[in-house]
């Protein structure tokens, strides 16, 4: 692949849209502090900076290295006559790049706020029992191996992207905005993490039905989901200038399709827990809303408003439904729903988006590209993912202590709570 040239104004404006992408990595930090009890806040927004510290870190040294970009030294194997380029091989810690906005520079900075946000994700899912020491090791190996290696295959010209090229299916694999290289990575990791940790104590009963256990504070819960349509709108834009070369004008419309899938998923969302509940769900809501700002980052660029439309309120209602579906059949304790949010709602906006983009040039073949990367991400990302992560638990393990648990990640892990005891016990202080 030929490494695009941006103009200025396209960089002023990529440079503008990154500044805001950090907002989604606070967005769901506050997400899954709010859906956690709040004996584990304290816990969750640390453990939030730590992913982030390690994920920035561990990306310079290593992931940047891995992910590289489009023109830059990488490593291919010849099949059938065609280079098919398959890892990065790119200086650390950001040597060789001129500091001066070039398109590989920005690249390794959304990279660099990719790899946070998918770290970010696993959180939710292993809510109140994970060890944070263990978080920042996992967080290590999915910044430094499982993120920028499918993230070179998808932005840094590896061989998913070169599909249009060499087998003249579409674009290639189009993922401007991160469903798959950062979503559904991410929640792939999480469904591994949910499978080693086990359920929180208490979550399901001896008849095997789940017991609901509420987060502690929707106000952080739908406060975080503006902040991650703000980011999300900034992830999109600087996807669609760095990787699928729009033109600026083009950002307007990314910006009304971010929107309308994030709005119509909530809406679907809502909907669906009010005809199975008799009252919309907050959380599910929100966790819809999310779901839809996933769906549609894959090909923003290239959905008609309707699509986008469509595709959100799909997300909304599946979202919805997984949630139930991986709690009471298949004994999935997810509290933040990052399963159902990152990698259903991804895998559905990759294919979708493939299904209903308007690509140049007609887009033929695009489906069939989409789906190749779902089965990648399925068939190689999530065993490589399930396999770090055993091997971390066998030397750090990554669960805490039934004592701890019980005791709350606040105190255990901590040695304080997030909140003062007149907010926690206010009966104690009403009594005289």
């Amino acid at each position: 692949m030929i490494a695009p040239v941006l103009s200025e104004t396209q960089t002023l404006l990529c440079i503008v849209s990154l500044l805001l992408a950090p907002l989604s990595c606070a967005g769901v930090a506050l997400i899954n502090s709010g859906l956690g009890r709040a004996r584990s806040a304290a816990h969750t927004m640390t453990a939030a900076m730590c992913v982030i510290a390690v994920a920035a870190c561990v990306y310079v040294v290593v992931g940047r290295t891995i992910q590289g970009f489009p023109g830059e030294p990488s490593r291919a194997v010849i099949i059938g006559g065609k280079p098919w380029n398959w890892i990065g091989a790119a200086a650390p810690f950001f040597a060789g790049l001129p500091f001066d906005g070039s398109p590989a520079l920005q690249a390794g900075w959304m990279g660099l706020i990719g790899a946070s946000l998918a770290g970010l994700i696993p959180l939710g899912t292993g809510s109140e029992r994970w060890r944070l020491g263990s978080i920042c090791i996992s967080t290590a190996a999915l910044a430094g191996l499982t993120f920028p290696l499918f993230a070179h295959w998808a932005w840094g010209g590896g061989w998913l992207g070169q599909l249009g090229a060499n087998y003249g299916l579409g674009m290639g694999y189009v993922d401007v905005g991160g469903s798959g290289a950062i979503h559904v990575v991410g929640g792939l990791t999480a469904l591994t993490l949910a499978w080693l940790l086990g359920p929180r104590r208490g979550k399901f009963g001896f008849d095997g039905m789940p017991t609901a256990i509420p987060g502690h504070n929707a106000v952080y819960i739908l406060f975080g989901c503006l902040l991650a349509l703000a980011g999300w709108t900034g992830l999109n834009a600087a996807g669609a200038l760095l990787f699928a070369g729009v033109a600026p004008g083009r950002l307007a419309l990314i910006a009304v399709n971010t929107i309308l899938g994030a709005g119509s998923a909530g809406l679907g969302a809502a909907a669906i827990t009010r005809f199975r509940f008799g009252k919309p769900d907050s959380s599910l809501t929100a966790n819809g809303w999310l779901g839809g700002l996933v769906a549609v980052s894959a090909t923003c660029p290239f959905l008609p408003p309707a699509a986008a439309i469509f595709i959100g309120l799909a997300a909304g209602a599946l979202v919805a439904l997984c949630v139930e579906l991986f709690e009471l059949h298949l004994d999935i304790d997810d509290p933040g729903g990052s399963i159902s949010i990152h990698a259903v709602a991804g895998i559905w906006g990759l294919l979708a988006g493939g299904l209903l983009g308007r690509f140049p040039g007609g887009g033929e073949g695009q489906l069939l590209a989409q789906t190749v990367g779902v089965a990648t991400l399925i068939g190689f990302v999530l065993p490589m993912t399930f396999a770090v992560n055993l091997l971390v638990n066998r030397f750090a393990p990554l669960r805490v202590s039934p004592d701890a648990e019980r005791q709350g990640m606040d105190l255990a892990e901590l040695g304080a709570g997030a909140y003062p005891e007149f907010v926690t016990h206010t009966d104690d202080f009403m009594q005289r």
